[in-house]
C-alpha cells in the first residue's frame, strides 16, 4: 500500500514539459515558442497510443496545429486516440492515413464525411463512437481524459494567459479536462499582446503558447442567404409557427442550422405580427447568432440568446446588442458550446431541425450509406430531457398530449420537450427523405458498429413536418397510427405512396395529421414576399449597418 504511486499523471506531465524545454532550447521563451518549432514539440510531448484532443468545431479551428500534426514523425508518434468535436479540415483525416492516429471519438463530420466513410471501411480508421456535443465533453472527465490538447484562441500575453473573443466553443471542456489531470494544453493564437480584454483561460492552464503565422480558420456555417429560401420552405415556416410555435406558446427554443429555420426567423416579424404573436412565442434562444434573427431582434422579438459560438460579421451588432447577447466588459460576446448544449437540452421548450433519413418509427439519421456526418448537437436538443422539472406551457402540454388517455404508471402526469423535425419530403438529388429502413443499420454492420447509428430516436420526436403538413406524433395511440401519420406527410416518396388513405383521413379528422388548409393556412400566400428580409443586403439594412457579412455572401 506505501510503496503505490499515486502523482503518477502530474509525473508524466512533467517529463513531458522537462523533455520539450530541453529540445525547445532558448527558442522557448517562458511559454511562448516560435511557429517553426511546433512540430519538434509535438514530438516531444506525444506518445503511442495518447488520447489527443484537437480543437476542432463547427466553426473555430486549431488548423495551424492540426497541419503540425500531420508533420510528426509517425515512429515516434502512433496510434493516437483522437477526440474531436468536429472533422472539418484534411488534416484530422491525414493523420490516420500516415498512421499516426488510429482510434476516433467525435461527433460531426459533415465536411469530410464521405472520406471518413472510405476510412472506416479500409480498416485505417477505429470510430469508437458517434457522440453528440454534451456526451463527448462528458466522457472528456471520465473514461476519455485528453493527454494532450491543442486548442485555438484568440490572443495570448506573455504569461501564458488566454482570450478567446467571441468564438469561445469548445475551449473550456478542452482546457479543464486536460489541465486537472496531468495533461498538456498547447495554444495557438493568432497575436501576442500586453494586455488583454479578459482572461478567458488563466495560464496556469497552459503549457505552451504558438503565435500561428495566420489567424485560426472560422467557418460562417449559420449565414444563409434570404435569397435562397424558397417559398415551399416559406409555407413549411408559416405551417411551424401557426400549427405548433403558437398552439403550445413556445417561449425558449433551438433552431437548427438551414434555409428552413432561417424562414422561420424571417416570418417572425411579418407573418408572426400579422397572427399577433409578439411575446408570446420565440422570446429565449439557445442559438448562435444567425443574422436571419436581426430582423426579429430589432422589432422586440427576441429577449436573450445564449450561444455556441459566434458568427463572422457579427461582432459589431452584438456589441450594439448587449442586452440580448451574452457579452463581456470588453463588448465581445462569450460563447460556451457546452453550457449552450446545456442550456438547449434542459432550457428549452422546442427543438426544430432537419435531417437526411426518417423512417417509418420516426428514427432519423444523418449516417447515410457512404456518408458518416456524425450528429453534432442534435441528440442533445433533439431529446426529451428525462431530468427536467421545471414547468413552462409548451413543455405541459405537450406532457398533457403524450399521456392522454393513458392509464396506469405511464399516465402519472409531467411535461415533455418538443421535438420537431423539418423537412421537404425529397431531399437533393431527388433522394426521399422517408424511408421504410434507415442506412444507419447497414452502416452498423459495415462498421461493426454495436448500435446504428440514429441520430434522433422516434420516441423523442413529436411532430414532423414537411410542405405536405404537420404529423402530430404526440397523439398516436397505437404504432399503426404512428406510421400512418408520418406516411400521411411523407409525400410522393414510396414511404408517402404506401399510406392508408382512409386511416390517414381519419387521422387528419383528429388533428394527428394537419394540412396548411387545416390551418387557414392558403399555399398561394406562402410567398417570399412575407420575409422580413429577402438578400444579404436587406439583413444589413435591418442591423442599421452593423452587420458585415463575410466576402462571399455580398454580391453588392
Amino acid at each position: 500500500m506505501g510503496g503505490r504511486m499515486w502523482n503518477t499523471r502530474e509525473t508524466q506531465r512533467l517529463q513531458r514539459l522537462n523533455k520539450a524545454a530541453q529540445l525547445l532550447g532558448s527558442d522557448l521563451t517562458g511559454k511562448v515558442l516560435p511557429h517553426h518549432r511546433t512540430v519538434d514539440l509535438l514530438n516531444a510531448v506525444l506518445q503511442p497510443f495518447d488520447r489527443v484532443c484537437l480543437e476542432g468545431n463547427n466553426q473555430k479551428q486549431a488548423d495551424f496545429l492540426a497541419k503540425a500534426l500531420v508533420q510528426v514523425d509517425p515512429a515516434q508518434v502512433n496510434n493516437l486516440h483522437m477526440l474531436q468535436s468536429v472533422l472539418a479540415l484534411p488534416q484530422h483525416l491525414d493523420v490516420f492515413e500516415q498512421g499516426i492516429a488510429k482510434r476516433l471519438d467525435f461527433s460531426f463530420s459533415g465536411p469530410q464525411s464521405a472520406r471518413l466513410a472510405k476510412l472506416v471501411s479500409s480498416g485505417q480508421l477505429e470510430v469508437g463512437a458517434i457522440h453528440t456535443y454534451l456526451e463527448l465533453f462528458g466522457r472528456y472527465f471520465i473514461d476519455l481524459i485528453p493527454n494532450v490538447s491543442l486548442i485555438a484562441a484568440h490572443s495570448a500575453d506573455a504569461q501564458g494567459n488566454l482570450y478567446t473573443g467571441p468564438n469561445t466553443e469548445d475551449t473550456p471542456a478542452i482546457v479543464e479536462a486536460t489541465a486537472f489531470s496531468g495533461g498538456i494544453v498547447i495554444a495557438q493564437v493568432n497575436e501576442l499582446v500586453d494586455t488583454l480584454p479578459r482572461i478567458d483561460v488563466p495560464a496556469d492552464w497552459v503549457s505552451f503558447v504558438v503565435k500561428a503565422p495566420k489567424h485560426h480558420f472560422i467557418e460562417p456555417l449559420f449565414t444563409r442567404d434570404p435569397a435562397q429560401i424558397s417559398e415551399i420552405q416559406v409555407l413549411m415556416a408559416m405551417m411551424a409557427i401557426k400549427g405548433i410555435y403558437a398552439p403550445y406558446q413556445v417561449q425558449s427554443l433551438n433552431h437548427g442550422i438551414g434555409f428552413d429555420t432561417a424562414a422561420i426567423e424571417l416570418l417572425l416579424p411579418t407573418y408572426g405580427e400579422e397572427l399577433g404573436l409578439k411575446g408570446q412565442i420565440c422570446q429565449h434562444w439557445a442559438l448562435n447568432p444567425h443574422p436571419a434573427l436581426i430582423p426579429a431582434i430589432e422589432a422586440g422579438w427576441v429577449k436573450s440568446i445564449h450561444s455556441f459560438g459566434s458568427e463572422l460579421g457579427m461582432e459589431n451588432y452584438i456589441r450594439a446588442r448587449s442586452d440580448i447577447f451574452f457579452t463581456g466588459p470588453d463588448g465581445s460576446m462569450r460563447s460556451n458550446r457546452a453550457f449552450c448544449q446545456a442550456a438547449g437540452h434542459y432550457a428549452c421548450d422546442l427543438f426544430i431541425g432537419s435531417t437526411l433519413q426518417i423512417d417509418l418509427d420516426g428514427n432519423s439519421s444523418t449516417a447515410t450509406l457512404g456518408r458518416i456526418a456524425g450528429f453534432g448537437g442534435a441528440p442533445n436538443m433533439g431529446s426529451d430531457a428525462r431530468g427536467r422539472r421545471h414547468c413552462s406551457p409548451a413543455w405541459l402540454k405537450a406532457g398533457e398530449q403524450a399521456r392522454n388517455g393513458l392509464g396506469g404508471a405511464r399516465g402519472t402526469p409531467r411535461g415533455q420537450k418538443l421535438v420537431v423535425q423539418m423537412v421537404e419530403t425529397f431531399r437533393e438529388h431527388m433522394q426521399p427523405a422517408f424511408v421504410e429502413t434507415l442506412d444507419a443499420w447497414q452502416l452498423a454492420e459495415q462498421a461493426k458498429m454495436e448500435l446504428p447509428p440514429i441520430m434522433i430516436y422516434g420516441e423523442d420526436v413529436t411532430h414532423i413536418l414537411t410542405e405536405e403538413g404537420i404529423a402530430n406524433l404526440l397523439l398516436c395511440r397505437t404504432d399503426e397510427e404512428r406510421e400512418q401519420a408520418i406516411r400521411g406527410v411523407a409525400g410522393y416518396t414510396p414511404v408517402g405512396l404506401a399510406r392508408d388513405h382512409r386511416m390517414v383521413e381519419n387521422l387528419r379528422d383528429r388533428g394527428v395529421i394537419q394540412r396548411p388548409s387545416d390551418l387557414g393556412i392558403d399555399p398561394r400566400q406562402a410567398t417570399r414576399n412575407l420575409l422580413a428580409a429577402r438578400s444579404m443586403r436587406d439583413l444589413v439594412r435591418a442591423s442599421d449597418g452593423l452587420y458585415s457579412p463575410p466576402q462571399r455572401f455580398r454580391n453588392w
